[in-house]
């Protein structure tokens, strides 16, 4: 066989990145709904503290492996990241607080709206009638499937307004730090993990407290198995499943938003929104899915499809690329390191759900 041309090579790594990301977040939301439903453990934001804690082991690993080289972040960069990727956090949980499960999808839906603007204003892209139109479809069909009772109050706005800029930011950040310091994945999360990992853990219980009410520290993490053997239940294990997982979710975002941008990351996630719907079917069964739901699911991937024919076209989605004097190629060997990585979790993944 002739040997692989670079486009071929591109193409496989994209999409061994893309199915990182889908494993890992289905994943992560499979083990994380077992937690709280079936365990009562409802402090999210101490949670997320603790998946970032153990992407920070992770990073350690890696850097001592040779996977992560040195690298160079300025403090006040990684601190305005920080700042948006927490608000992301606390904003996501608060808004699922305090608004109906239509008016907080309807939120997530706008970021992909706000994260064009970013790119428009920041990098001067310019999209396409097709492109556009692309991405209202995508919307329309995500809103169908997800979006059932709509009311909004003064705070529950407020919380979504915070979490939709907030996200946008955080991930327009990921890919302009690894653009301007020429910052691989890794290298970006060897950064900020942990500083969100301190910063989480510390104001975590706190904030979970405010919203359901419940202390961290009165919770039994022990509790005996309900057959009276001497075993103990599965918390632990869907607690280490849960921390697991999240270590290649957070990878396979870094990932995906360096070699996608904010706004493709955002499209095709929807993806996941429709692998979700069907999963909660087969696992929970026919009450999940109904006709509206399959329209909706129909609608959205045909969007999908237009979008990623549409962007990929000449002008369907242009602007000035900028060049940042820090910034140098990456080897084909970092990639190569990458895709290894990435196979490794997503087995690792496949075999957990």
């Amino acid at each position: 066989m002739p040997p692989a041309s670079k486009a071929d090579k591109k193409a496989a790594l994209d999409a061994a990145a893309w199915m990182f990301n889908v494993v890992t977040s289905v994943g992560i939301i499979i083990v994380n709904k077992a937690l709280m439903a079936t365990y009562g453990f409802s402090f999210a934001t101490t949670l997320t503290g603790l998946h970032f804690a153990t992407t920070t082991l992770m990073t350690v690993v890696l850097r001592w492996l040779g996977y992560i080289q040195p690298s160079h972040l300025p403090y006040p960069e990684l601190l305005k990241f920080v700042l948006f990727a927490n608000f992301s956090i606390v904003g996501m949980n608060v808004s699922l607080m305090w608004n109906s499960v239509g008016f907080y999808q309807i939120a997530k839906l706008t970021m992909i709206p706000v994260s064009c603007l970013l790119e428009v204003v920041f990098d001067k892209i310019r999209y396409s009638r097709d492109t556009k139109l692309s991405i209202l479809i995508v919307l329309l069909g995500v809103a169908v499937c997800t979006v059932t009772d709509v009311s909004v109050n003064a705070k529950g706005f407020i919380a979504a307004f915070i979490a939709v800029w907030s996200t946008s930011l955080q991930q327009y950040y990921v890919h302009f730090l690894q653009r301007k310091y020429s910052l691989t994945s890794f290298n970006l999360l060897g950064h900020t993990a942990p500083a969100q990992a301190a910063s989480l853990l510390l104001i975590g219980p706190f904030l979970d407290y405010w919203l359901t009410n419940k202390r961290i520290d009165a919770y039994n993490f022990h509790l005996p198995s309900v057959r009276g053997l001497l075993l103990y239940d599965m918390l632990p294990v869907f607690m280490i499943l849960s921390c697991t997982i999240a270590v290649g979710t957070n990878l396979s975002q870094f990932i995906c938003i360096g070699r996608f941008t904010a706004v493709s990351f955002q499209v095709l996630g929807h993806m996941k929104t429709i692998l979700v719907l069907i999963l909660g079917f087969l696992f929970f069964g026919k009450e999940g899915l109904n006709v509206q739901v399959v329209i909706g699911m129909v609608i959205a991937v045909i969007g999908m499809v237009w979008y990623g024919n549409a962007s990929s076209k000449p002008g369907g989605k242009s602007g000035v690329v900028i060049q940042f004097p820090e910034a140098v190629s990456k080897s084909m060997e970092e990639y190569q390191n990458r895709l290894k990585l990435m196979i490794r979790y997503s087995e690792i993944v496949k075999s957990i759900i």
